[in-house]
């Protein structure tokens, strides 16, 4: 395959968004589903986000067809919906109700190994300033005294597994947008000339039907956050959802608004897209506040700041 320089037209700008964005929609499930499979549950989950959002799809899906957008939206929307229901699926077969802690009474610290230490030491006094735990002869016990180095140095361990862990996300993020251009990049260089008018596009005949799903779409796609925010504000934690099913979520939509607007603003173009551009819109704020909830409450119901420090 011979190399061939980029011209950097709108309709060039419009395809790389676009395939960027396809590899987002197209990997943005699997850290979840994935999440749900490793934990063995799906507590972290709002039942009601993923109905919400399984609902959209189908709604976005029938619209698209119906308005005969572009093909690949249209078979991403397939995908979504399949993707949805194998997410639902887990939710129905894990469960996702709350279960309490035993030792903190909360959702958000799940069973481990600490657990086991918080119950041997249960009978112990309350630490000394020093964060020590005294005898019953007043002097410091030495296993406390080892078990405090031992917390000191799980401490570190764990910042680090954060710092790696950040890094790790860091390159799978870069990973799939660098996979989005070079797939772009391919077809590019097999037919650098191509050049379709905007006419050749998606029809610009407005379909009532189809628009109603679109909109039908963009309130179930805004709804469908509102459980899973009210569900991590309660809890106080994110524990359980991923991090990387939402940042991909909002770098999907943003490249697909990107797409969208780089072929043509006008109004009747827009018109058409109104509704699925409402949708990536008001979803991606929607997410954005998620990603507040990250940094506020962390993963295990600490603030991220004060693990990171």
């Amino acid at each position: 395959m011979q190399l061939v320089p980029i011209v950097w037209n709108s309709q060039n700008i419009s395809e790389i968004a676009g395939s960027i964005s396809i590899a987002c929609w197209v990997i943005v499930f699997v850290p979840q589903i994935y999440e749900n499979f490793y934990r063995k549950s799906a507590e972290g989950l709002s039942l009601l986000f993923v109905i919400l959002w399984l609902a959209g799809d189908v709604f976005n899906l029938l619209g698209a067809m119906l308005q005969k957008l572009l093909p690949t939206m249209i078979i991403l929307a397939a995908y979504y919906t399949v993707a949805d229901i194998v997410l639902l699926a887990q939710c129905l077969w894990y469960g996702t109700e709350e279960k309490l802690d035993p030792i903190h009474l909360s959702p958000a610290n799940p069973m481990n190994e600490s657990v086991l230490q918080d119950v041997f030491h249960e009978h112990q006094p309350l630490l000394v300033s020093d964060g020590r735990r005294r005898s019953s002869h007043g002097a410091i016990d030495q296993r406390d005294d080892a078990m405090a180095i031992l917390l000191e140095v799980e401490q570190q361990d764990n910042k680090i597994v954060k710092k790696k862990n950040m890094f790790s996300d860091t390159l799978i993020v870069s990973f799939v947008i660098l996979a989005g251009f070079i797939s772009w990049y391919i077809s590019y260089c097999k037919n650098p000339n191509r050049n379709h008018p905007i006419g050749d596009e998606p029809s610009l005949e407005i379909n009532l039907l189809a628009q109603i799903f679109g909109y039908l779409s963009a309130l179930l796609y805004l709804g469908s956050r509102i459980p899973q925010i009210l569900l991590n504000f309660q809890r106080k934690s994110c524990e359980g959802i991923s991090f990387l099913f939402f940042l991909f979520a909002c770098l999907g939509n943003l490249t697909f608004i990107a797409s969208v607007l780089a072929i043509s603003t006008d109004y009747k173009y827009l018109f058409l897209n109104a509704s699925w551009l409402a949708g990536s819109s008001g979803t991606l704020i929607m997410d954005f506040v998620i990603f507040i909830q990250f940094f506020v409450y962390g993963k295990d119901g600490e603030k991220l700041d004060d693990n990171l420090a």
